[in-house]
This record gives structure tokens, sequence and C-alpha cells, in this order.
């Protein structure tokens, strides 16, 4: 295509035994405020990267040698996506604890510190991905305008469904690169690549907005289906009932709650209270600490019983919404 914009894969790679040398690298390619400190045997300490930038995107395999500890402040310009080859990754990111392993992948939104505890026996797959870039994307996606940051899941499957699909063509897209003489190397080929890695994420990872809210769960998803999912977005925390929402979808209850299993993967009423939680966890991760109470956000959203919604908080972020306000940074 004429109007195709260019970029030129740009292929970087180090090994080293050195710490300060691998954080200076890491702190060129990925974020500046970054921190690398090994609390396994520092003997043992062997980094070696293999990275290659495209555009808005960076794509690499990264492995340490022993157990480490990264630090990375506010993300700001680039939405992350950590996906283990081997071993287990513990993050920390805006109150959300995720395991990271070769079944899960866990994804870092552009606002938070976050951090990482990164055994030796981990070697993984990091992509960056600029935050216009994805947000673009996903806008043209689902033909809306979208919040930024993004709301997205903070891990998705890499067993079944996008999520394998997508790890499969980034490795693919990364092996291509690593060559001078790949199909890919060319600047047009690979433009296409970079955006089939964007286009694909923004389709992979889960997230609250129209068409495609739990992750592609599937590509038609019916019109009374969608008529309550506009409603729960448009006001997510009015008191609905089942038969509220039935009636907005203008079907039966038994009807709605079956479209919803098939085409969403869950209840209407078990949507929702996840929409719910998941603005509760987005406000109180930008709130002051000082000035906001765990208490006033939840009933902003529709909460009225605390103590179940500390619970079901807990259950889906891993920490109390509590910590959640006192972490932030």
């Amino acid at each position: 295509m004429a109007g195709l914009p260019v970029d030129v894969p740009v292929h970087v790679a180090l090994h080293t035994t050195d710490v300060e040398e691998a954080r200076a690298f890491c702190r060129k390619l990925y974020y500046a405020p970054l921190r690398i400190e090994p609390v396994g045997d520092p003997g043992r300490f062997d980094f070696s990267a293999d990275v290659v930038e495209l555009g808005p995107i960076t794509v690499g395999e990264v492995g340490y040698g022993t157990d480490i500890r990264v630090s990375i402040g506010d993300l700001e310009t680039a939405y992350h996506v950590l996906v283990p080859l081997t071993g287990v990754l513990r993050s920390r990111h805006h109150g959300a604890m995720v395991l990271a392993d070769p079944t899960r992948a866990a994804v870092f939104r552009p606002i938070g510190h976050i951090e990482l505890e990164w055994p030796g026996s981990c070697r993984l797959l990091s992509v960056k991905v600029d935050r216009a870039a994805l947000e673009r994307e996903l806008d043209a996606a689902l033909d809306q305008q979208v919040v930024s940051p993004l709301l997205l899941g903070a891990s998705f499957d890499l067993i079944d469904g996008p999520g394998r699909t997508w790890v499969a063509l980034v490795r693919l897209l990364l092996a291509e690169l690593r060559g001078a003489d790949g199909l890919a190397s060319q600047p047009r080929m690979a433009a296409r690549w970079r955006d089939l890695v964007v286009s694909g994420l923004a389709l992979t990872v889960e997230h609250p907005y129209g068409e495609e809210p739990a992750g592609l769960q599937g590509p038609y998803r019916p019109r009374t289906v969608k008529r309550a999912l506009d409603a729960m977005h448009a006001a997510p925390a009015r008191a609905y009932t089942s038969r509220e929402l039935a009636a907005i979808a203008g079907v039966g209850v038994r009807v709605l709650q079956d479209a919803f299993r098939q085409h969403v993967g869950m209840s209407p009423m078990t949507y929702l209270r996840r929409l719910r939680l998941d603005g509760v966890h987005a406000e109180l991760t930008r709130a002051d600490p000082g000035t906001a109470s765990v208490s006033e956000v939840a009933y902003h959203w529709g909460f009225t019983h605390l103590g179940r919604f500390a619970g079901a908080y807990r259950a889906r972020f891993g920490v109390s919404p509590s910590a959640t306000l006192r972490d932030r940074s």
C-alpha cells in the first residue's frame, strides 16, 4: 500500500555478566526509571537479551541467569506484556499481583509502579507497545472513543484462544527480524507484521469496551447482549437487577443469562460486578491517599455492602482495596 508507514527494524543484543552494563542496556531500550538488583547468587548473574525495535513496538527475549528484583517507575508512555518461556515471574502493579508462567502472560498499563520478582529459571518474551499505538488501534477496532490509559486486564491466557496465536506471532516476528535475509527484514513487510502485533494485542487482552469486553469471546455478539452491555457501561453504578437488564435487552432473564454465558463467558451480574471492580481499581490507583477513601470510591461505583466488596476486590486483584490506595505511586 502506498501510504503504509515504514519502520526499519533495529536489532540489538547483549550478553554480559556485568550488572551495570545490563542496567544501562535495559534503561536505554525500555524505561529510564528502572532498577535491577540481584537477590540470588551474584556470581551466577548472566544477562542475555536479543531485542528488536520496530517503530512503536520493542520485542525481545530476556533472561538474567540468577534471581533478580526489577523495579520500574511509572511507565507513562507504553503498555507492556511479559510472557515467560520458562519459569514463573511474580509481579505487583497497582495493587494487583500476577503470577505469569508459560500458560499466562502479565500485562502492564502505563500508570503506576511495577515490582518484578524474576527467578534465574525464568526467560521471557518482553513486548513493549507505545501507548498511543495501542490506544489508536483499540479505538479504531471498537469504533468508539476509549479512555486513556486503557482499563486492561492484568493477564491473559496463552494456552487457548487469541493469546496463543498472538504469542506465536510475536515469537515468529522476533525470529524473523533477528536474521538479515528473512521476509520480515523488508521494511514494508516488517510494518505489516508490526501492525499485526499491535492489532492482535488489542483483540487479545481483556478490556471493558463495547464489542469484545472479555477478550474476543466470539466474532459475533447478539444485539440483545450488546444492549445490556451498553447499559452497564453507560451507568455502571446503577443498581441493576437481572430482570431490569433483561427488560433493556428485550428478552427474558433466562435467555439473557444463557446469551451472556455463551458470548461473554459469564452472567450479566458477574460482568457488572467485574466492571465495577475494575472501575474502583482504576480510581484507587489514581487517587490521593491523603484525601480519598475506599468507602467513598466503592459507593461511587455502586457497591453498598463494603464487606462483600472488599472480599470480591481481593479475589480479583490479590490485595485489599486499602492496600491499592496506600501503595499508589
